[in-house]
């Protein structure tokens, strides 16, 4: 078995040599220097040696820690290169998609076993997300946000995958109770924390004064207000793309005919560059299939 010590302390220590400080290995690695002091203190522990002579204002390389710097300094150095190496190959087979949980829960994993059966041959990760994805960072493939129509981004295209069609739905059994806008105030309202204005928003949509929509049940996410719709706690404000198969098959029910469409719809986004990859191309011309979309 190999006997490796903690990565984060020997990057820790190789930063500290070649500084020979804490504060600016600290800096480059972004974390503190009390931080880096504690990764260098547990390599320490670990090797049973001291690495360095600290100082009041200086840290100085011990005999050891000289002697283990040579001799781990070229096998870092290689495992450096071999991984930039193989993270600027081109992922041939591999197709990561960002979208937010509500979309992937409600709109992404009931297609998910026909977009695998449709590129059997692909590999397709699905990430999570309330922000929009930062492609240079995460390094994703195709990212599905909540954008203004009109909206750009440097470098990407963006196509409108789906429109943001909002109403209040419930469980049948508590439908039943509401034939009216006035009986909105007899029931709870159900709020979800990324869309804090949907009621506000739909009620002036609808010329409803009479409507406290502050008022009800708040939850961290869309589907955790979708789950308690559907178990009878209230009425909530759903997405007509998101909530059409609980309709269909009985577990919610739309409740009158206004229907807010927000200026903020469902987009598909995808970077220039890598767009007109062949297998990218077909997932992403795959997508906008499934909603409808015609090019």
């Amino acid at each position: 078995m190999l006997t490796i010590p903690s990565i984060s302390g020997l990057r820790a220590f190789e930063a500290s040599c070649r500084y020979l400080s804490f504060n600016q290995a600290a800096e480059e690695l972004n974390v503190t220097p009390g931080a880096v002091s504690r990764q260098i203190h547990s390599l320490e522990q670990f090797l049973g040696k001291t690495l360095f002579h600290r100082h009041h204002k200086r840290i100085e390389l011990t005999a050891v820690g000289r002697q283990y710097l040579a001799e781990i300094n070229l096998p870092l150095e290689k495992i450096s290169a071999a991984t930039n190496r193989l993270r600027s190959e081109p992922r041939r087979n591999v197709i990561s998609i960002c979208a937010y949980p509500t979309f992937a829960i409600r709109w992404l994993i009931p297609r998910w076993a026909a977009l695998y059966d449709a590129f059997p041959d692909l590999d397709i990760q699905l990430t999570t997300s309330l922000n929009p994805a930062d492609f240079d960072e995460q390094n994703f493939d195709i990212s599905i946000d909540v954008m203004t129509m009109g909206s750009s981004r440097k470098g990407c295209q963006i196509d409108k995958l789906l429109d943001v069609e909002t109403y209040p739905v419930c469980s049948p059994e508590l439908a039943k109770e509401i034939t009216c806008f006035d009986d909105l105030n007899k029931v709870t309202l159900l709020h979800e924390s990324p869309r804090p204005t949907d009621w506000q928003r739909w009620a002036a949509a609808a010329n409803i004064s009479s409507l406290d929509t502050s008022r009800g049940m708040n939850f961290e996410s869309a589907n955790m207000a979708l789950h308690a719709a559907i178990e009878g706690l209230g009425v909530v404000i759903g997405i007509d793309a998101l909530v059409q198969e609980d309709i269909k098959k009985g577990r919610l029910v739309k409740l009158f005919s206004v229907t807010r469409v927000s200026h903020f719809p469902f987009q598909l986004v995808t970077q220039n560059r890598t767009v007109m990859h062949p297998k990218l191309q077909a997932v992403r011309q795959w997508l906008l299939e499934q909603a409808g979309v015609k090019n």
